[in-house]
């Protein structure tokens, strides 16, 4: 199992990329660099890569409505040359509420540009002459712009013509899509005990349609991480981002994360999480967070616990094991479970 942490979008940059360079130092295998819609995640990457030696640095995740697939082909390809092959590609399609209401395009099909998407990337690495129809009609067709556009192959040499993609999804036909087609999957509030009985399905269903030319598929999961005898009530300090997500990241009726609190069993508290979020009432609806929930997708708590922790995530099936250390001591901790998971 690896190990991996999230640089989080929100706060200064400077001092934000000061403390997850040192996880290059203590044995991290993989930062995440979230964008939403504050920073673009590639400018603080690229930043990171020539800051940073060993640790491979990912999207986590570029929305997919934001680039053109030839643009994304593109940035990824740069951040690999720059960082000496240490790139990894993490895509999402987020949600209608940023896409449409940020990027100002509409929120459609998600699961055929998705697969679009990913195709080009590699195509465009390979430097094959992109064309493409569907959802992407690259070039152009007749009777659209100019009528000059020609198919094209990317003009510099990719340091690899293999980046690793791996894609964000929770709804059981992306992640059926992503275990079919992806390097990784990089699911949100994942819970080791339930996660089977929500996704198994779907990733078995994909999974026999995968090339074995791409090998076993990467499952990026865990929590956040305090290693210590009195820091269980930390976990609490999660109420507010379970709050956002579950209560505010959507509408009734189109909110991802609410239907997973549901289908995890929380079905009346995720109601009332975000009855409580769109009246206004935020600290109501992060006091309506249950513990277990706080709990079961956490690693906080004495060292025994947290051992324990990591177990149950990997008998989930999860290879990337992926902390955000909010702890007195993140370098201390962050060494512990790398010595653990050796």
């Amino acid at each position: 199992m690896r190990l991996s942490a999230t640089m989080q979008y929100a706060g200064d940059p400077k001092s934000l990329i000061e403390r997850v360079v040192g996880f290059d130092r203590v044995g991290v295998d993989i930062l995440w660099v979230a964008e939403v819609y504050g920073f673009d995640a590639p400018t603080l990457m690229g930043y990171i890569a020539a800051k940073t030696e060993r640790m491979q640095i990912g999207s986590g995740i570029l929305p997919i409505y934001s680039r053109t697939p030839t643009l994304i082909a593109q940035t990824a390809a740069g951040l690999d040359a720059v960082s000496g092959g240490r790139a990894i590609l993490g895509l999402g399609a987020s949600g209608p509420q940023v896409i449409e209401g940020w990027h100002g395009v509409p929120y459609d099909r998600p699961l055929a540009r998705t697969r679009e998407i990913i195709d080009i990337c590699r195509r465009a690495w390979r430097r094959e002459t992109i064309t493409n129809d569907g959802a992407y009609p690259i070039p152009l067709p007749a009777g659209q712009g100019t009528g000059l556009g020609k198919p094209l192959k990317m003009l510099t040499r990719p340091v690899r013509d293999n980046i690793p993609i791996y894609v964000a999804a929770l709804g059981d036909k992306n992640v059926q899509l992503t275990a079919e087609v992806a390097d990784g999957w990089l699911p949100f509030l994942f819970i080791p005990e339930k996660a089977d009985a929500v996704w198994g399905s779907s990733l078995r269903e994909g999974a026999a349609k995968r090339s074995p030319d791409l090998g076993p598929l990467e499952v990026v999961a865990g929590g956040p991480l305090a290693i210590g005898d009195d820091l269980a009530p930390m976990r609490d300090l999660g109420r507010p981002m379970v709050a956002l997500y579950l209560g505010g990241m959507g509408a009734k009726g189109r909110n991802f994360y609410h239907d997973l609190a549901c289908r995890y069993g929380y079905a009346a508290e995720a109601d009332r999480i975000q009855e409580l979020y769109l009246a206004g009432d935020k600290a109501g609806a992060a006091a309506a967070v249950p513990a277990e929930l706080l709990e079961l997708g956490s690693l906080i708590g004495p060292a025994g616990y947290v051992r324990d922790r990591i177990a149950a995530y990997r008998a989930a099936g999860v290879t990337v094991l992926n902390v955000d250390p909010v702890g007195p001591d993140p370098a201390g901790d962050l060494a512990q479970v790398r010595a653990w998971l050796d």
